[in-house]
C-alpha cells in the first residue's frame, strides 16, 4: 500500500495543455471543456492536484490498479 502523500508513478506529473491531443486528454480526463482546463492551468499551474481542485475535481480520480 502506498503512502497517501506519495504520488503514483503512472499517474502524469504536470497538466500539459502544448499540443490539441494534450488538451483533449485533460478535458476528458476532469470531465469539463478544453477551455475550463486552459484557464484552470493558467490559474492555478500546472499541477495536476491543483487543476483538479481548481475544476472541482478528485484527484487521481479513479480507483488504482491492483
Amino acid at each position: 500500500m502506498a503512502d497517501e502523500g506519495e504520488q503514483d508513478p503512472t499517474e502524469p506529473r504536470a497538466v500539459n495543455v502544448g499540443h490539441a491531443w494534450e488538451r483533449a486528454y485533460w478535458a476528458r480526463r476532469f470531465m469539463v471543456p478544453v477551455e475550463q482546463v486552459e484557464a484552470a492551468v493558467a490559474e492555478v499551474g500546472d499541477d495536476p492536484a491543483r487543476v483538479a481542485a481548481h475544476l472541482g475535481r478528485d484527484w487521481p480520480g479513479h480507483e488504482p490498479a491492483t
